[in-house]
């Protein structure tokens, strides 16, 4: 005759200092109210991540140099304007 096999149940509390990720479970999940996400979303739209601070330093870079360079053209635009608007005051009096 063959011994039955037992099964033992354990728990695990902590593995190298850390404790075990938690269990999802699908049917807490499922019931849990749809508004949960905006909230979360409301705290991470209010505070930017860290992690992302190049990109925004690239970003701020980029669109002041977009505006000075925006600024140079109008600039240079409105000094030939006048120019031209005063060499047409001198011709035509």
């Amino acid at each position: 005759m063959t011994t039955p096999s037992q099964a033992i149940e354990v728990e695990v509390v902590e593995i190298d200092g850390a404790a075990p990720p938690a269990k999802f479970d699908k049917a807490a999940a499922a019931s849990a109210p749809r508004q949960s996400w905006q909230m979360n979303w409301q705290g991470r739209v209010r505070k930017l991540d860290s992690r992302w601070w190049p990109l925004w330093v690239l970003l701020g870079v980029v669109a002041v140099t977009l505006l000075l360079t925006v600024g140079l053209v109008l600039g240079i635009v409105f000094v030939v304007f006048r120019i031209l608007r005063g060499l047409v005051r001198a011709i035509v009096r």
